[in-house]
């Protein structure tokens, strides 16, 4: 393992890359990247470096995102195959039928979205900055799309506005269930319950604290609580404990995985970076289109 850490370091260092490693990536992935973060935080890292070559050790809207945001550089992913089912839940003509329908309307994309979804809506958003940006909104009706569960999440925030949800979900959250939750709050009497947006409504009701893998850390850090239950990918559990050695952490249920980020290996970093290969590669026309709603995102979330 040491020699993969000095091989991998040695290739940032002489081709000057960084990696950019999602919460929900294995630990030994999260331990060699140059910025761990959720998906808000690493597009600012990515639009901020001064590198030339951006590892995104995640998931692909997220490497393409980080392209969009930085056409010059190149963006590298260690897995092409790394995918969100949810990204591929929205789709263009939807945003076309409610613009149809609606005067007033404003397009709202989630960032886990394909680049096609991000031209076709006027901003977008992460978990972490959801509300913010659709309450500085001029428009009164809201197409929240792909997911319906943090679009629900962000609608009882911002009650003053209308919306219409797509009926995407993140299967990972979406299988976090009441009854687990019940289980685990039984099993555990003395913690908070701390669950990510992407969950189910009746999830939410049950939750302490409701936030972005992000926003999970930092209030896992701050409550006096010894014990916290997590409801979200166990990806996060390795920051969580990093930061917070003396405190315990359970997930909802086992399983708590997602497959697609889990294909994010310290091998495949090296090799990708060695070789320069899995390079992201976007549609010019479709990317000017798209980076707006990203500019946008950067703009109102300040």
């Amino acid at each position: 393992m040491s020699n993969l850490y000095d091989e991998i370091k040695a290739l940032k260092e002489r081709k000057n890359a960084i990696i950019l490693a999602h919460y929900y990536v294995p630990d030994p992935v999260q331990e060699i990247a140059d910025y761990i973060g959720d998906s808000f935080y690493l597009s600012k890292k990515a639009k901020e470096t001064q590198a030339d070559i951006i590892v995104f050790a995640g998931v692909l809207f997220m490497g393409e995102s980080a392209k969009m945001l930085t056409p010059g550089k190149k963006v590298l992913m260690p897995d092409r195959t790394a995918d969100c089912s949810m990204a591929h839940m929205g789709t263009v003509e939807s945003v076309a039928q409610v613009r149809a329908a609606y005067e007033d309307v404003a397009a709202v994309c989630y960032i886990n979205s394909t680049t096609e979804l991000k031209a076709a809506c006027d901003v977008c958003v992460t978990s972490s900055n959801a509300v913010q940006i659709v309450k500085k909104l001029p428009q009164h009706t809201i197409f929240f799309t792909p997911d319906r569960n943090l679009g629900h999440y962000v609608s009882t925030q911002v009650p003053e506005k209308e919306f219409i949800l797509n009926q995407g979900c993140c299967p990972i959250h979406e299988d976090i269930e009441p009854a687990a939750a019940a289980a685990a709050k039984t099993a555990h009497p003395g913690a908070v319950f701390l669950v990510h947006p992407e969950c189910r409504q009746d999830v939410l009701a049950m939750a302490d604290y409701i936030g972005s893998t992000s926003g999970i850390i930092q209030y896992a850090a701050a409550a006096p609580a010894r014990e916290c239950i997590i409801g979200t990918e166990e990806g996060v559990f390795h920051e969580l404990t990093m930061q917070n050695p003396d405190k315990k952490f359970y997930p909802v249920r086992p399983g708590q995985c997602c497959d697609n980020m889990k294909k994010i290996t310290l091998e495949k970093v090296r090799d990708c970076l060695r070789d320069e290969t899995n390079e992201v590669i976007l549609d010019e026309t479709i990317c000017r289109k798209a980076v707006r709603s990203l500019d946008r995102m950067l703009e109102l979330a300040k």
